[in-house]
């Protein structure tokens, strides 16, 4: 089953949210061009409660981007973002969100940071995301959404580890780094990913 997974494509991360991603709007009009393309389409949601550990508001004298250490583990601090019940939390309402059959919640325990769309950065919790995926007989992954060298990549990593058939769409995502897009892109292809444009995809 080709499967259309679309990462945290939200308020606060478009021009205008709190913690942007350079012209990441311009990826809403290809992902809801290609949704016909598939015969699943499933979406996953940053869900942060206000007193997320990796906001920098909640580290006194700390700012925005500085790096720390949490529980043995090394943080970026973030501006305030996707909290719960907001409308930087919400889909952006140009996204066609009508034939996503799921949504997947990530970044809800305040203790830990979650990038991925399957497991927690410490790899402790994990979303129900893969198991999902196998019920559903979904195998071939095509992944697009925010940020491409953040939550994109770390999803498509633990794709790749669950033993998941992986495409990045190229065009229907962007990165905060551009030069670090550049490294990752041959990182996927090293790891057996795919990268492909939307004109590319051949319909079901």
């Amino acid at each position: 089953m080709k499967t259309l997974i679309i990462i945290d494509v939200q308020n606060d991360f478009i021009p205008g949210g709190t913690l942007e991603v350079p012209e990441g709007d311009k990826i809403i009009q290809v992902i809801n061009r290609i949704q016909d393309k598939f015969d699943l389409v499933i979406a996953t949601q940053d869900w942060h409660p206000s007193n997320h550990i990796s906001f920098a508001s909640n580290h006194k004298d700390k700012k925005p981007f500085e790096k720390i250490e949490w529980r043995g583990m090394p943080q970026i601090l973030w501006p305030d973002h996707c909290v719960q019940n907001t409308h930087g939390a919400d889909f952006p309402h140009d996204l066609n969100m009508a034939k996503t059959e799921a949504i997947f919640r990530k970044g809800m325990d305040w203790q830990i940071d979650s990038y991925s769309g399957f497991y927690d950065n410490g790899h402790q919790k994990n979303t129900g995301l893969a198991s999902y995926l196998r019920e559903r007989k979904a195998k071939d992954l095509f992944f697009c959404g925010l940020a491409a060298d953040v939550c994109v990549w770390f999803s498509i990593i633990d794709a790749l580890k669950e033993g998941f058939y992986v495409t990045l769409i190229e065009d229907a995502t962007k990165p905060i780094d551009v030069n670090e897009f550049v490294i990752i892109k041959e990182e996927i292809k090293k790891l057996g990913g795919k990268i492909v444009m939307s004109d590319d995809i051949s319909s079901r």
